[in-house]
């Protein structure tokens, strides 16, 4: 008899219906699936026949061939367990035909439980984009199944109660709660206010946060470069419904939600280390998943001592940073998953760390600080839009006081990107640093004065094409933060003062 039982498969981000469909017919017991799963498919059988025993169901002692359609695309995950052993179960008139509008994740150990997968959000997107109606998952995976919205979520947590649901002997309630934002373990952001001093780079920081310019921090050790970026994401407007589910989805591949934790309500900050693999930075494997990149999405990236890094993981920011995105090619396809950060670096200025510095002599000979200055190329430099030198602060500026606050830089910030979310209603854009040259000469006129400053500056400074455009939407940001309709000579002033090479 065959049977057909709906699933989905996942290639990074992008999901798509799959059939499994089963035929059992008389002859020599065993077990066969075709249609490019990958080993933890093609393994399935074992752990599949032991849980339908261990759950009190008889196994077909009979030939069993498992198609797993389209045949010619690639499949892979744990949650193929599920509809393949219901698919038997179909095939064997255990239990009655599942439904085409249902579809079925989950993982089978082999006492018949059924375990949480990774993915499970995308995956009931996809199913959901596709008309399916009901869909089965762990239990301990319907919270987050249920941030996809209009769909009736079935959580189970065995393999003999999916079999009693469909054979009628006892039916399963569908998921009735809701997700709470309260449910996610959010750490308490530290104030700007414990900051003394450093007023020029808050407010450095306050025009990043509101155009989503990235910034590059150079300054002696103990300056306060990490103290500051920890602080950034105080300053960050909350994350939008979609926003949410953008985040969630990338952590759910990443395997990195929990019961406890099923959706991401706070924007991302995510710190890498030096000896970070470029792998692990920007994401891959055999089965491609997020690296840190990905994982900052609509959040910030912070990069301590970015000279430090190997250069080789250095230069592999640029087509992500240009692109908000970052693609993984297999044999088996493209991956893309979505980088929309802000990136802040942070760097001393020579090995010593101490150029620059007033008061500590820097050490360095003159082929050490041409070798450091190498270590970040121009082409990288010129994709940060910001750049500020952070000085070590007087004694007298620690007794004094502190300075704005995160609330007060906050209201800032919300502010400016209320003004941006108006202004690019039409164009689907969000945030200044996005526009590119079109919309760039749209929404960012220069008078004669403002047109005779950026005409300078691009020779004497000297700006490349990226840097110019870069600094007029720098700009642009610093109008939005004084309220102004039209970027003013002011503004541009300021503007250029972050393009001044932090080297």
């Amino acid at each position: 008899m065959l049977s057909k039982v709906m699933t989905a498969s996942l290639y990074g981000l992008d999901g798509k219906m799959i059939s499994v469909e089963t035929d059992i017919r008389n002859g020599l017991p065993c077990y066969n699936v075709v249609g490019l799963g990958d080993t933890v498919i093609r393994e399935a059988g074992s752990r599949i026949r032991t849980a339908i025993e261990n759950s009190g169901i008889s196994y077909p002692l009979s030939r069993i061939t498992v198609n797993l359609s389209p045949a010619s695309y690639p499949k892979e995950g744990s949650h193929f367990d599920l509809p393949m052993a219901l698919g038997i179960l179909v095939s064997a008139g255990t239990i009655t035909h599942t439904g085409e509008k249902r579809v079925f994740f989950g993982e089978l150990s082999m006492d018949g439980q059924i375990v949480p997968v990774r993915g499970i959000l995308p995956l009931v997107i996809c199913a959901m984009e596709n008309g399916a109606e009901e869909v089965f998952v762990p239990a301990a995976n319907a919270a987050e199944a249920a941030l996809a919205g209009n769909i009736t979520v079935y959580p189970v947590e065995t393999l003999r109660q999916a079999a009693e649901h469909f054979s009628g002997v006892r039916k399963t309630e569908p998921y009735a709660g809701t997700p709470d934002p309260d449910m996610t373990d959010k750490e308490s952001v530290p104030d700007f206010a414990d900051v003394a001093g450093q007023e020029s780079v808050k407010r450095a920081m306050v025009i990043c946060a509101a155009g989503g310019h990235g910034l590059m921090m150079t300054g002696s050790p103990g300056s306060g470069k990490t103290m500051l970026a920890k602080r950034l994401p105080g300053i960050l407007p909350p994350l939008s419904r979609h926003e949410m589910l953008e985040v969630t989805k990338i952590y759910s591949v990443a395997g990195l939600l929990s019961e406890d934790m099923p959706m991401i309500t706070e924007r991302p900050f995510r710190s890498v280390a030096h000896d970070i693999t470029r792998s692990a930075l920007l994401g891959g494997g055999i089965r491609p998943v997020p690296g840190e990149f990905s994982l900052a999405h609509q959040g910030v990236l912070f990069m301590d001592e970015m000279p430090m890094f190997s250069k080789h993981v250095i230069e592999s920011l640029r087509k992500p940073l240009e692109e908000k995105e970052v693609v993984i090619k297999r044999h088996g396809g493209s991956a893309r998953f979505p980088g929309n950060i802000i990136l802040l670096a942070a760097a001393n200025p020579c090995p010593c760390g101490h150029a620059g510095d007033e008061h500590v002599r820097c050490t360095c000979t003159g082929a050490q600080l041409s070798n450091y200055e190498r270590k970040i190329s121009d082409m990288i430099l010129d994709r940060i839009d910001m750049h500020i030198f952070v000085k070590r602060i007087s004694c007298e500026k620690l007794d004094a006081g502190h300075g704005m606050t995160t609330q007060e830089m906050r209201e800032q910030v919300i502010a400016a990107r209320k003004r941006q979310k108006e202004r690019f209603a039409g164009d689907e854009m969000m945030l200044n640093s996005t526009m590119d040259t079109r919309l760039m000469k749209k929404y960012c006129r220069l008078d004669e004065g403002c047109r005779a400053i950026m005409n300078e500056a691009y020779e004497k400074m000297p700006l490349s094409m990226r840097t110019y455009v870069k600094t007029i939407c720098i700009a642009r940001t610093i109008a939005d933060l004084e309220d102004c309709e039209d970027i003013e000579v002011d503004h541009l002033a300021e503007a250029l003062q972050y393009r001044g090479r932090s080297r």
